[in-house]
């Protein structure tokens, strides 16, 4: 299927107490329950296209040389001294 601006699909979901609660939250202030599910979708979409943008920037950030510092023997030590 092909999609076209303007053009709107209709979906179908089935909904359990806890989708029903969190529309109840999101029409609380007169907004139509398929507006909720648009904004819905669309911000849950963005948040995911920024997580994995921010995964690539930090995968490819230079870490510069190492500082000589082992991570692990220090916590090591650390939790020793707590005993």
């Amino acid at each position: 299927m092909s999609y076209s601006p303007g053009m709107a699909e209709t979906i179908t979901i089935r909904t359990d107490e806890e989708t029903e609660h969190a529309l109840d939250v999101l029409t609380g202030e007169g907004i139509s329950r398929s507006a909720a599910i648009r904004q819905a979708v669309i911000h849950a979409a963005e948040r995911r296209e920024r997580a994995a943008q921010l995964r690539r920037a930090v995968l490819a950030m230079d870490i510069g040389e190492p500082d000589g510092i082992d991570v692990a023997a220090e916590l090591a030590r650390d939790r020793g001294d707590e005993r």
